[in-house]
């Protein structure tokens, strides 16, 4: 027992290092190990392009008026933000990978904290986020076919990239609930049924008072209300910005909850 007890490494004295552990160069390593993921790139700036040409560019509705823009705008900023929560998913779900690989064991070696760690990824997941928007921003400007002034370019992408940050979490709590084998097939699924619940394929004010009561406590309800408000100039309504707050508190609290419950098993 005294040999056992000897060996053991005393760490009451280790100092926890500032911010948790964050730093600018675990961050940089995340994103290059994320950006060399080809599939998962491509899928995600791809796929909303492809979906903003078949149904933004459709001359039957493309240039009618949707508040200080046009709809083929609306369409634009509502593809941008598919593409992007779709992407933040993809980049956060990847823990799955990791964990299947024992990564998250090793970080229990480490002084990083659940919080330090969960910023990471988010912000990893927002540089993948920022490529889906752009590609459909620039498809956008090469068709010629959206219009609106140019500061809401400029504000409705920002909107859109920075609200995306709520699915970055989204993607690491499932990341750490669901098994690596099929992770993304079930994310994939769940973000379709979320942009339908929410009104981003479908407008709500089209669907019945029972849907849209539902709507309202979906996770993309409040960001889809929020990334339009600009262009269409309705005002911003409390229950989109609680519903926003409220899914980013789950969302990440999860994914904080199942870090810790993950390295402990070490």
């Amino acid at each position: 027992m005294s040999t056992l007890s000897s060996s053991t490494p005393d760490l009451s004295g280790r100092r926890v290092p500032r911010f948790g552990g964050f730093n600018l160069t675990v961050l940089r390593l995340e994103v290059r190990r994320l950006l060399r993921n080809k599939r998962t790139v491509l899928f995600a700036v791809l796929l909303p392009v492809v979906f903003f040409l078949i149904f933004g560019l459709n001359p039957q509705y493309a240039d009618q008026n949707a508040g200080n823009g046009n709809v083929s705008a609306f369409i634009m900023i509502s593809m941008a933000l598919y593409g992007a929560v779709l992407a933040t998913t993809s980049g956060g779900a990847m823990v799955a990978i990791e964990r299947a690989a024992g990564w998250s064991r090793q970080l229990r070696l480490t002084p990083l904290s659940p919080a330090a760690y969960i910023v990471i990824k988010m912000l990893t997941a927002l540089v993948l986020g920022l490529a889906s928007v752009l590609a459909v921003y620039v498809v956008g400007i090469i068709t010629h076919k959206p219009s609106m002034p140019v500061y809401l370019w400029i504000v409705t992408g920002l909107s859109v990239w920075i609200g995306s940050l709520l699915f970055a979490a989204f993607g690491l709590f499932m990341g750490y609930l669901l098994p690596s084998e099929n992770v993304m097939q079930i994310l994939s699924f769940a973000l379709v049924l979320f942009a339908f619940a929410g009104g981003l394929f479908i407008p709500l004010d089209q669907m019945g008072d029972l849907f849209q009561t539902i709507a309202r406590f979906t996770p993309l309800y409040g960001l889809n209300e929020l990334v339009h408000a600009p262009l269409t100039g309705d005002a911003i309504s409390v229950s989109a910005v609680v519903n926003v707050v409220v899914w980013l508190v789950v969302f990440a609290g999860g994914a904080m909850w199942r870090f810790r419950r993950d390295t402990a098993r070490v």
